[in-house]
């Protein structure tokens, strides 16, 4: 009997290559024969590559790292091999059966249940993952954090569908023994596939930092003023304090100013100050609403200087009152002249 083995093993070292190379697959609904069933599946996690802070209003990647984990659990015998043939084809079926953790055709989408952060890319694909492996290049998704998100924590969830060999059954027709090696004439392979789908947490996190928005602004100006004022309210509604703060404007025509910056100084979170700037208008202006960017330079708590995001201030422009002045110089003139001409007109009388 241990020969027999000894025999059978040695044909089936021999084969291994020679079943392999051949690469034909029958339908499963053909048969062949089924030595083996191996227990496990891919198991595969995610984690982010590189940074996973980032600054609110920004839109950014975020680089995923997937590897499968999977791996074989076990396996039971469905059929023992009785000869040669047998052997070589069992030997033929196991080193295929090894193949079961392995994820084929992994798809992924990312996706947010948080409103403030969007993902703007769509499905990735990865062509295959055996078990053990990490993607030779992360995969790239690209996120829009709302211009206000609150610093903390956000929940991502990767979700992965993908498929792998469930089991194998082999064929063929006849050992041939004869030459210098045995060989399994019209040897073909049957592949059962699975679905899978799994859905791996990861989360980003928002940095805490000062974040600015108007509470009320307004300035309602007329064509040709000079130096007239418009105010806004500042208000931090970041994590953050912020110190030598300066508010500025974005000036365009037909504005023009010689007073666009106002000093805050010292902006704790939730605290709000009205500053004042002063504009002059251009005298063909057309009367009309406006808005005038407008924002905050200050250092923050790392004593680096950081400008805001651009914030709009409302402005209106309205037509120059019309003077009544030349209306009533010309009506004095036309009064004195009839005056003049009604005194004449008696003295020639008398």
């Amino acid at each position: 009997m241990e020969i027999k083995y000894a025999i059978a093993m040695a044909l089936m070292l021999t084969l291994l290559a020679t079943c392999q190379a051949q690469n034909t697959y029958i339908p499963y609904e053909l048969g062949g024969d089924n030595y083996y069933t191996m227990y496990g599946s891919p198991d595969i996690s995610a984690s982010i590559s590189g940074t996973d802070e980032f600054e609110r209003g920004d839109t950014v990647t975020l680089y995923v790292d997937l590897t499968n984990y999977g791996r074989i659990l076990g396996f039971k015998e469905d059929q023992t091999p009785q000869n040669p043939k047998e052997f070589a084809l069992a030997a033929a079926e196991l080193q295929e059966e090894y193949k079961k953790p392995t994820a084929l055709g992994i798809t992924t989408r990312l996706t947010s249940g948080d409103p403030q952060i969007d993902v703007k890319s769509g499905d990735q694909v990865v062509q295959s993952l055996k078990s053990g492996d990490k993607i030779q290049s992360p995969l790239k998704f690209t996120l829009k954090i709302g211009e206000h998100a609150p610093a903390g924590k956000y929940p991502l969830h990767l979700n992965m569908s993908y498929d792998y060999q469930d089991n194998v059954r082999v064929y063929a027709s006849t050992l041939v023994t004869s030459g210098s090696s045995p060989t399994l004439a019209n040897f073909q392979e049957s592949y059962i596939y699975q679905k899978a789908n799994q859905t791996v947490p990861i989360s980003i996190i928002v940095k805490r930092q000062a974040d600015f928005e108007i509470l009320n602004a307004s300035g309602t100006l007329t064509v040709g003023a000079k130096k007239s004022p418009i105010s806004a309210t500042y208000k931090n509604i970041g994590e953050d304090p912020i110190k030598d703060a300066v508010a500025r404007l974005s000036i365009f025509k037909p504005f023009s100013s010689t007073d666009d910056q106002a000093f805050i100084g010292t902006l704790q979170p939730g605290e709000n100050t009205t500053v004042v700037f002063r504009l002059d208008v251009d005298s063909d202006a057309t009367p009309k609403d406006y808005g005038i960017n407008s924002e905050i330079k200050y250092t923050d708590v790392n004593g680096d200087t950081v400008i805001s995001e651009s914030m709009k201030i409302p402005v209106t422009v309205k037509a120059a009152a019309s003077s009544l002045l030349l209306p009533a110089v010309i009506v004095l003139i036309i009064i004195v002249a009839a005056g003049g001409y009604m005194y004449r007109k008696k003295q020639k009388k008398a």
